[in-house]
């Protein structure tokens, strides 16, 4: 898995015998993640955990090792949209995710509890102590990339996901929605304080086409991805349109069959990123 000594300002001169890095769990012994990607929006309602999941089908089409874990403790949607119904197991070594129909390695709470339409009624600290387990307790196994599934805002855990996993590189969703786009810059100027590393902003929801003339209709506003991702000085990894297929698709619990040349190109552009980061 990550160093544990990700984002700490002396790891260039570490002796290794820092007291404050935590001893690995035998779960992270049992695990080698090598790209942990956050999906922020700051913003709730712009299609986060859709992007999340097509992000993850996208790259496991690609050949590689995928995991989702959901940090969206109290609305948590990745199990839904992948047809999960059955409950993670533990063994002596850590929690077992569930895997999708691709192979596709999930975590959430959702995943935890009896009913999925049980309200989860719980306090920041108990909420990010949580995912912080969903880290260092869940048995990943070897994966090629790890996707966060953030909840909205800025607030526990945002902070504890950029605190104790080793995030390697985000990526921001947005709408075309001014409202959207002031809410998102202050999740950007958030994820600016831990140092991190952004892989690009997808522009969701950007338009709809005619399914008789095939004519582009920008229900939104005018789409303003590219600038907003200009104006912020990260990549613009592209634009997603309204896809009434998609929804239906994840209502069902079938989102793997979904295709879509706009999602590739994407997870490319991320792949792409994250060899970047490697290199630099």
């Amino acid at each position: 898995m990550g160093s544990p000594c990700s984002g700490c300002s002396s790891a260039s001169d570490c002796s290794g015998s820092c007291p404050t890095v935590p001893e690995m769990t035998e779960a992270q012994k049992a695990s080698n993640v090598k790209k942990v990607i956050a999906i922020m929006s700051g913003k709730g309602g712009v299609g986060k955990s859709s992007v999340t999941g097509m992000l993850a089908v996208s790259l496991q089409r690609k050949g590689y090792k995928v995991g989702i874990l959901d940090a969206d403790i109290t609305g948590p949607s990745i199990p839904k949209v992948f047809g999960l119904k059955n409950m993670a197991d533990a063994n002596e070594t850590g929690i077992i995710p569930v895997e999708t129909s691709t192979g596709i390695k999930v975590i959430s709470l959702n995943l935890m509890i009896a009913k999925e339409d049980d309200p989860v009624v719980w306090r920041g600290p108990i909420i990010s102590q949580l995912v912080k387990q969903f880290w260092t307790d869940v048995i990943w196994g070897e994966l090629d990339y790890l996707l966060i599934d953030l909840p909205p805002g800025t607030g526990d855990v945002p902070i504890s996901v950029f605190q104790s996993i080793p995030v390697d590189g985000v990526v921001i969703v947005t709408t075309p929605q001014q409202l959207a786009n002031m809410v998102v810059r202050k999740a950007i100027k958030m994820a600016q304080m831990y140092d991190v590393n952004f892989y690009g902003m997808v522009e969701n929801f950007a338009f709809v086409e005619c399914p008789d003339c095939g004519k582009r209709i920008e229900l939104f506003g005018k789409a303003r991805g590219k600038e907003e991702a200009e104006f912020n000085e990260i990549p613009f990894l592209g634009e997603l349109p309204i896809e009434p297929v998609l929804t239906e698709l994840s209502d069902a619990g079938r989102i793997e069959d979904y295709q879509s040349d706009r999602f590739a190109a994407i997870a490319d552009k991320v792949v792409q990123k994250s060899r970047e980061a490697i290199e630099s």
